[in-house]
């Protein structure tokens, strides 16, 4: 059977494996897809529903962020999600709709299956592609410049490095011998998919529904469709919760019977849970194989488009010889910490519902609440807390991202001023000189300056770092590296940035 080459194997063509492999190809590197699948068409079962700004804002680093929020739902006045009691009574909540602080919408409705088809024609249009359907990876080794992947059908695929984004039950991960780490969150959940007729009249709110007798999400998913989570009860079983008149009678409280058509019925148990290593040799974990998480956050896709970005980002320098491989070690530095808030968080809504349900019932809380725990208090994406940082300072956040108007006339997105690479961003032209020194790295690391006074903001504002600090520096994947301050000058920093990128 023949051997193939490649720069980058990755293992699963969901949507993490796909974007994954977009964002590699599109920096030059040769990259295959092994999928298990013999079927070129994506399933045609909704899963993941909600695309935060941040992911938009991913896809626009090849060009394609108005073409995924073309597919996404668009505004609806009412768009909320809340916490409500038994009788669907709002408590608290907090609105969906508006732009963030990425420049795109922070909380938008998907259909999965319409999202993956779409990823799936930009990834067959790439020349620097392949996808492999019918290859299923039997076996895993190490060579002596890569990773060498077998498949049941003889095949052998050879490559620098390999991802898996195989999903839960990742063979990647369990060839690898990687355990989960619990975070103590697992319970069964009936997860039902309908599409409503013209006549149902269901509300335009996502609610958590804390009712004492069941636990309930209902989500206002992408038209015509929407979502219902109910949680299992102590006794009831699988096969009990999929019948036919189950599900009516679930859902017989929310809207007649003939005013809908079930597209899709799961019973899942929702785990809390990360991988222990993300990295083992030459071969990454991404997606649902590194971690796992309640879906009350919506972040679950979210998060495995994260670790695509950070491998992106960070590979293509290694493969080029920019940067030395001690780079790829603060991939789980950077990732794992910041998926373990994301699933606390999650978790932490789960409690909160709980909670609030055994308070209408009269009971004692059976967790401790916070006044972070829930919507709209305060909280956004969780900092990045090590890696390729400099330590001790507000930064491994996300850098704002305003429209702006240049002198020609034009406008874009902050970010396509940027470019790919890193960037020093200052308020005026002073705060951006650099040294001979610090100018070569910044070079060698292909990165530019930009000047804030160059240009007009017409929409969002520049990141408040700038009232404290006169210049920064912002990585490839927009989170901020470091900051000018008292302790800091720029060249200190860019000094401190070739040490931290193992830069050659």
């Amino acid at each position: 059977m023949p051997t193939h080459q490649y720069d980058i194997a990755i293992v699963g063509y969901g949507p993490v494996g796909a974007l994954a492999a977009l964002l590699l190809a599109e920096e030059g590197l040769r990259v295959a897809v092994l999928e298990q699948s013999t079927s070129t068409e994506p399933l045609e079962l909704p899963r993941a529903v909600g695309l935060d700004g941040e992911s938009v804002r991913t896809f626009q680093r090849i060009g394609l962020g108005d073409e995924v929020e073309a597919i996404l739902q668009p505004p609806r006045e009412t768009d909320e999600v809340c916490f409500t009691n038994s009788k669907r009574e709002r408590l608290f909540g907090t609105e969906m709709h508006g732009v963030a602080n990425h420049g795109w919408r922070d909380n938008a409705f998907f259909d999965q299956p319409e999202l993956e088809s779409v990823l799936r024609g930009w990834v067959s249009a790439h020349e620097g592609i392949e996808v492999h359907f019918g290859c299923e990876v039997s076996q895993i080794e190490t060579i002596e410049d890569g990773v060498a992947l077998k498949t049941e059908s003889g095949a052998t695929f050879r490559s620098t490095y390999a991802i898996g984004c195989d999903g839960a039950s990742s063979f990647v991960r369990d060839t690898l011998g990687i355990e989960w780490t619990s975070l103590g969150y697992d319970q069964d959940w009936l997860v039902i998919d309908i599409v409503q007729e013209p006549t149902a009249e269901l509300p335009l709110v996502t609610m958590q529904v804390c009712d004492p007798a069941r636990l309930t999400t209902y989500v206002c998913v992408k038209d015509p469709n929407r979502r219902w989570e109910f949680q299992l009860l102590p006794g009831e079983t699988r096969e009990h919760m999929l019948q036919d008149e189950t599900i009516a009678q679930l859902l017989d409280s929310w809207l007649p019977r003939d005013h809908y058509s079930i597209r899709r019925s799961a019973v899942y148990q929702f785990h809390a849970a990360t991988a222990e290593q993300w990295k083992r040799g030459r071969v990454f974990l991404a997606g649902d194989s590194a971690h796992q998480t309640p879906p009350f956050l919506g972040q679950g896709l979210n998060a495995g488009f994260r670790d695509a970005v950070n491998l992106a980002w960070k590979l293509p320098r290694v493969l080029a010889g920019t940067c030395g491989e001690a780079l790829l070690d603060s991939y789980f530095d950077e990732r794992d910490a910041h998926a373990r808030d994301l699933v606390d968080w999650a978790v932490a809504i789960g409690k909160l519902m709980e909670t609030l349900a055994a308070r209408e019932a009269g009971l004692p809380d059976p967790h401790p609440v916070d006044a972070s725990s829930g919507y709209g208090q305060g909280r956004t994406a969780p900092p990045l807390r090590g890696g390729a940082l400099i330590p001790d300072q507000e930064v491994g956040v996300l850098l704002r991202q305003p429209q702006i108007r240049l002198d020609s006339g034009e406008i874009c997105r902050f970010d396509e001023l940027l470019g790919r690479d890193f960037a020093v961003i200052g308020r005026t032209a002073a705060d951006v000189e650099l040294g001979y020194e610090a100018r070569r790295i910044l070079d060698r690391l292909g990165g530019r300056c930009v000047v804030l006074e160059d240009f007009e903001t017409i929409e969002g504002e520049h990141d408040s770092l700038f009232a404290e600090h006169p210049a920064l520096i912002v990585r490839p994947d927009r989170y901020v590296f470091g900051l000018v301050d008292a302790d800091w000058s720029l060249d200190q920093l860019l000094t401190e940035l070739a040490a931290r990128v193992a830069l050659r």
